[in-house]
């Protein structure tokens, strides 16, 4: 090598030296000034959107059965939300205070959002139920009491007016096209400290069967919420409303990771029908239907675990009438996969009722196509309870004893006398306990073969006694679903 081509060699080298000793430098700038962006994002929200968003203090009346003694600091009781869930109610007085003449009462508090300049304010059911008074303040702690609109408990959405005019306002976005790992911002008023913001990210979208309403559709964050937060918004970086923060996930009663948020989409359905009417009309097939587990599918002869199962139909509903039958595999609404119950649920809901929809189903393992007409959603009666009756018959391999259907407890129940056999007894740790089988559950098949009574359910368990499972056709407060005992 000559001394040319080696000097060429180390110029090279040093210089290659030089750029490595600056890139590090200019990429921890360029990290600096991407978080300093990202502060300024998360501080123009707060200047943006601050104005809009409300203190409320709702003077509740605590109805027998739905709250007693078990209202406590973290919110309203297991009743509205089941353990280990919370709602996020700041308890200012959780003291109940009886009245001589009165029901008990508590000053509880939360939040929500102003989306028009004449006042109307966007918050959570459960925030107002039973209030005798509610007071809304805004950040520039000018207050005024709110009249109720309209509410709609099945999907803990609430509309509130104030007499106000030139009010600031939110900026309502699209939760249809949020992308999970998205950053988003909650601010509300955690444990009464007024205009609090935090930020996480989108955890996941499409939250159902959590068991906090009956419309289910959450969002999923990280975003620290706590009591106090109810009814106020989760907005995107561009300041923009995505969901109505609602609950969190909580073994303590405060902020563990996971919080719920109701998209926007669904509360701005809602509310316009709110704030139309001041009640919300639903769409409805008069089906009840259940997931697919593994057991199911294999029961119905499916190789995959796609779908839902229809468990029970209505008599005359707009689901008997287009031909749907019990047993129905349910794959597709409208050229769509219904991918789960919730999200079936949600959308024949949000159907208008006499609008049609194509239902693609597996029927005896033969696909079929029916066109549906959707109803309007009647008012729903409380289930029944079981009583005692005679003709009880011991299954011990399921751990059950079952029972005639008498008239009187048909008529309590809310089922047709010859619609199967009752269970009077369930063995605690048995499998029938185990696949859900409850006291007062009514049986009307097994293998998909009807029963009316206990000789006629004794005949075809004995059928399948060499059987690894038995499925059963089951009824109870929940509804009609099928059960696979699995006794093999």
């Amino acid at each position: 090598m000559n001394l040319k081509a080696y000097n060429k060699i180390i110029l090279i080298l040093l210089a290659a030296s030089m750029v490595v000793g600056v890139l590090p430098a200019q990429a921890e700038e360029s990290a600096i000034v991407s978080l300093k962006q990202t502060g300024r994002a998360f501080a123009s929200i707060a200047k943006l959107v601050s104005p809009a968003v409300v203190n409320i203090q709702s003077d509740q009346t605590l109805v027998p059965g739905e709250g007693g003694d078990e209202f406590g600091d973290e919110g309203l009781s297991e009743e509205y939300i089941p353990a280990p869930f919370s709602d996020l109610f700041k308890s200012i007085d959780p003291r109940m205070q009886p009245y001589q003449g009165r029901r008990p009462s508590v000053v509880r508090q939360g939040s929500g959002f102003i989306i028009s300049k004449d006042g109307y304010i966007l918050t959570n059911n459960h925030l107002i139920q039973n209030a005798t008074k509610v007071t809304v303040k805004l950040l520039d702690n000018k207050e005024y009491i709110a009249k109720v609109v309209g509410a709609d408990p099945q999907t803990d959405i609430a509309v509130l007016k104030i007499k106000a005019s030139n009010l600031p306002i939110v900026e309502l976005g699209n939760s249809d096209d949020l992308e999970v790992g998205e950053w988003v911002v909650a601010l509300g008023n955690p444990f009464g400290l007024s205009h609090s913001l935090s930020a996480g990210i989108l955890s996941a979208k499409g939250r159902s069967s959590v068991g906090i309403s009956d419309y289910e559709n959450f969002l999923q964050t990280d975003a620290a919420i706590n009591p106090g937060n109810s009814g106020g918004p989760l907005l995107d970086l561009e300041g923009k409303v995505i969901g109505i923060n609602t609950a969190i996930f909580s073994r303590s009663g405060g902020y563990m990771g996971i919080g719920f948020a109701i998209p926007i989409n669904m509360a701005k359905s809602i509310s316009d029908q709110l704030i139309a009417t001041g009640n919300v009309i639903r769409g409805y097939l008069g089906v009840k239907i259940q997931d697919l587990t593994k057991d199911l599918a294999e029961q119905f002869g499916l190789k995959d675990r796609k779908g839902i199962l229809v468990a029970q139909l209505e008599k005359d509903s707009p689901a008997e009438k287009s031909g749907m039958k019990q047993g129905d595999v349910i794959l597709s609404l409208n050229n769509k996969n219904v991918e789960s119950i919730g999200d079936f649920r949600n959308e024949i809901a949000a159907s208008k009722p006499g609008s049609t929809h194509s239902v693609s189903i597996i029927r005896d393992k033969k696909p079929l196509q029916l066109s549906v007409t959707v109803g309007k959603l009647p008012t729903e009666a409380a289930p029944a309870k079981e009583s005692k009756s005679t003709d009880e018959q011991i299954i011990g391999r399921f751990g059950i004893s079952v029972q005639n259907l008498s008239a009187d407890v048909a008529t309590k129940l809310g089922v047709k006398q010859n619609s199967g056999v009752v269970v009077s007894k369930v063995k605690p740790g048995s499998i029938a306990e185990f696949a859900g089988v409850m006291r007062g559950t009514v049986i009307s098949e097994v293998n998909r073969v009807k029963v009316t009574n206990v000789k006629q359910f004794s005949d075809e368990i004995a059928k399948a006694a060499k059987s690894k499972s038995v499925l059963l056709l089951i009824q109870d407060q929940y509804g009609s679903r099928y059960v696979v005992i699995n006794v093999g």
